[in-house]
């Protein structure tokens, strides 16, 4: 490495515990292109059909692969295999922040809606993509009992344990635990984002509490490395020299990160859902009016009816006891 501070492009690749030479970006850059070529041929093949799919959906797709590119397939990378705080920046951005902007984009419901039928009495790629989301399987993986202890044990099951130690001894185990932290966010917020179709649709305001009650446990995560007095972890033990800076330095870093991050998902959630609520109320109301309208307000009628036959009974009964 050079002592004169070269830039984080310049960072040579490091070599793990275990004398395998690091190489997650190869891994990670096919599946990010891989994403966006099969998202844009779902998109080109519902406009084709001259059906329409949202500009903003588009965008928050492709948004959320690039979050991943930039933490995975740059030199950032390279500075998270030896500084805790940039890993952490890595676990926060590919656990909360490129879930939901994946998420925002709704490839599930892209999907089917690309796909063919397969027709009567066939099985094709639809029909499995509806029946795995019908499934039993789904409906345990999606479920907050499931996912928010997931979520939460995917922080101190990991880092406060010799696991981690262990997964980043090797490519393998590294690449697993990245995948997993992208995997465990996609999980946890599939229900309360709501925008795919899934087993489980809680109203608003139970998404909402799901999501603020996952949160917190990252701030008390970030708290905790904050004022511990010595390394948690001994891969970010001993930083390079020539990085000037300490394994509880860093450590103390990593644990602000943590602390601070929580809150820009949670606001980008709530201000999706509170949005989601508007248009969901507006839609339900045009639906009243259009319903008013075919039936002629009978309604209303019926119930105007009801309070003249009330106030009738009411005066002939006045009228007895007079």
């Amino acid at each position: 490495m050079d002592h004169g501070g070269a830039g984080m492009m310049d960072l040579p690749p490091f070599t793990l515990g275990r004398g395998l030479a690091f190489s997650a970006e190869p891994f990670f850059l096919t599946g990010c292109l891989l994403a966006l070529v099969l998202y844009g041929w779902a998109v080109v093949r519902l406009r084709r059909r001259g059906d329409a799919w949202p500009v903003h959906r588009t965008l928050a797709f492709v948004f959320g692969v690039l979050t991943v590119a930039l933490v995975m397939c740059t030199g950032l990378n390279d500075y998270g295999m030896v500084l805790f705080s940039v890993h952490m920046v890595q676990h926060m951005v590919i656990s909360m922040l490129s879930p939901i902007l994946l998420l925002l984009g709704a490839p599930v419901t892209l999907t089917l809606r690309a796909l063919p039928p397969a027709g009567r009495g066939r099985t094709g790629p639809r029909e499995l993509l509806v029946s795995l989301l019908h499934s039993r399987y789904v409906r345990v993986i999606s479920h907050p009992v499931f996912t928010l202890p997931l979520f939460i044990a995917s922080l101190y099951g990991l880092y406060f344990t010799p696991l981690f130690d262990f997964l980043m001894e090797s490519t393998v185990g590294h690449l697993a635990m990245m995948v997993h932290f992208l995997l465990v966010g996609l999980v946890f917020f599939w229900p309360i984002m709501g925008v795919d179709p899934g087993p489980h649709r809680p109203g608003y305001v139970m998404r909402m509490l799901e999501l603020f009650v996952g949160m917190p446990f990252h701030a008390f995560f970030g708290i905790a490395l904050m004022m511990a007095s010595e390394p948690m972890v001994g891969t970010y033990a001993h930083p390079p020299a020539s990085l000037d800076t300490t394994g509880l330095a860093d450590q103390t870093l990593a644990g602000g990160i943590a602390w601070a991050f929580s809150e820009i998902p949670s606001l980008l959630v709530l201000l999706a859902l509170l949005i989601q609520w508007y248009f969901s109320e507006q839609r339900q109301a045009r639906q009243r009016d259009r319903a008013a309208d075919r039936d002629g307000d009978q309604e209303l009628a019926a119930y105007n009816a009801y309070l003249a036959s009330m106030s009738s009974h009411g005066g002939s009964a006045a009228g007895r006891r007079g």
